[in-house]
């Protein structure tokens, strides 16, 4: 048995990186920087056409509720974490723990929605920069190239930001992305205020609708404006701080935020033509451009366990602890990616990215599908599932978790009042372990609902 000294050491490691060496370097704000520059992208400019379709009050009431659900997505996440060596988290470490034949899968879902969401970027920035530039020349362009949206797409300055390995090597660039969201919300607060706003979707109505149909295709874009999971893990690697209490403040911080900004221009809807909204859409498209590397860098990670997967093997040694296998496999002094296979995998993401965007014309199509699948799953059903496995009372490292744990508060806190703690914290984690398995289900039938309502609307036109 571990005595309360070594189990509060064990804690400690595990908290601050003192188990072999392994700490973060990222602070709390560059955490905050990063997962907001993350979830604040295309959402910003499909929020006046959802709300415009759902009304302001429900409108409200769904872009709120997305981004609760989102946040408890995330908050299961830095529970989740808990369970592997410190800096070693990810979708597939711990799938190998909860799902270990499903890890391919998993990842497999997240490579292919953040390449989605690249592609969507892409897009944005095909579409807005030759009208920037048309505004700036007064339509007098004398390079024709200028105002190709095939030239824009390729988005030279975003190369080299794709190939950082670290996450919180974007931090800066994620600051400037900010700033632009900054520009963009005194924009459109002005031009309400000044009362000449205008909507692509038509009036904003207080209560009415434009019915189910419209209302239901317009749900999984909001989903997809608040998925950040993508990048959590990396952030609670990344983060030098990773008690309770910091990681639980950098989600509501960044989630928080990021409902204010979408219901401030979901409201104040779009703006009359002019040079201050050239100028905005012109920090859209510096915003998702910087936003573009932070895309890059969970898919580059998930392409990369996808292809070094292997099913697992029942001739493992049965003495062998299935989380410390995961752990071995997944800790990333180990299986950190040379710098060819990076190159690559970088490379081939880029150059597909780029490709698809060319080609495809239309971003609602991308997000209202990337929504309702990739973003349902990233979002509330791996979350919910993981920690509804990983956290069952007959799981050997949950076992382990709460030994740790509750010996070493019985030592700091002298074993006052233990029984009543101990009663008081199994409920709080059975109630956190049912409330996981509903948000899972809860992303399913969202999964499913909108998917249908997807296909139908886009064969109906």
């Amino acid at each position: 048995m571990a005595s309360p000294l070594s189990a509060r050491s064990l804690r400690s490691r595990r908290r601050h990186g003192k188990d072999g060496g392994y700490t973060g370097q990222a602070g709390w704000a560059s955490s905050v920087v990063n997962l907001l520059n993350t979830i604040v992208g295309a959402g910003c400019l499909a929020m006046p056409l959802a709300m415009a379709n759902m009304g302001m009050v429900l409108g409200s009431i769904v872009i709120i509720w997305s981004g609760l659900t989102a946040g408890f997505g995330l908050y299961l996440q830095t529970r989740c974490a808990r369970y592997v060596e410190r800096g070693s988290a990810s979708f597939f470490s711990l799938s190998q723990i909860t799902y270990p034949s499903a890890a391919f899968f998993f990842d497999t879902a997240i490579a292919i929605k953040c390449f989605g969401v690249g592609v969507s970027y892409l897009i944005i920035i095909g579409d807005l920069m030759p009208g920037v530039v048309r505004a700036f020349a007064h339509n007098h362009v004398g390079y024709e190239f200028l105002v190709d949206r095939h030239f824009w797409i390729t988005g030279l300055i975003m190369i080299p930001l794709a190939f950082l390995r670290r996450l919180d090597s974007l931090k800066y660039t994620s600051i400037i992305a900010l700033v632009s969201i900054g520009y963009l919300i005194i924009l459109v607060l002005a031009h309400f205020i000044k009362g000449d706003t205008k909507r692509t979707g038509g009036d904003l109505r207080i209560i009415h609708w434009a019915g189910a149909s419209h209302a239901l295709t317009s749900f999984p874009v909001i989903v997809f404006a608040y998925t950040c999971h993508q990048n959590m893990f990396s952030i609670l690697n990344e983060i030098q701080n990773n008690s309770h209490f910091r990681t639980t403040a950098v989600v509501t911080t960044s989630i928080g935020t990021a409902a204010f900004i979408y219901l401030l221009i979901a409201i104040t809807g779009m703006y009359v033509p002019a040079v201050a909204s050239t100028i905005g859409q012109a920090a859209i498209v510096i915003l998702v451009m910087f936003s573009y590397p932070l895309q890059v860098h969970p898919c580059r990670a998930s392409i990369d366990a996808v292809l070094k997967w292997r099913p697992a093997r029942r001739s493992d040694s049965p003495t062998s602890s299935p989380s410390r296998t995961a752990l071995t496999v997944r800790n990333p002094r180990l299986t950190e990616m040379s710098d060819l296979r990076f190159a690559i995998i970088t490379t081939i993401i880029i150059v597909a990215s780029y490709t698809v965007a060319m080609t495809v014309n239309s971003l609602a199509a991308v997000l209202a599908y990337v929504g309702s699948t990739g973003s349902t799953s990233i979002s509330f059903i791996l979350p919910g599932l993981m920690y509804y496995k990983i956290s069952s009372p007959d799981s050997p490292a949950h076992q382990r978790m709460l030994k740790e744990d509750d010996e070493a508060e019985d030592e700091e806190s002298g074993n006052l009042l233990g029984g009543g703690r101990v009663l008081s914290k199994s409920w709080t984690r059975g109630l956190l372990r049912k409330a996981s398995l509903a948000l899972a289900v809860y992303g399913i039938v969202v999964m499913v609902t909108c998917f249908a309502m997807n296909i139908y609307h886009h064969s109906e036109h």
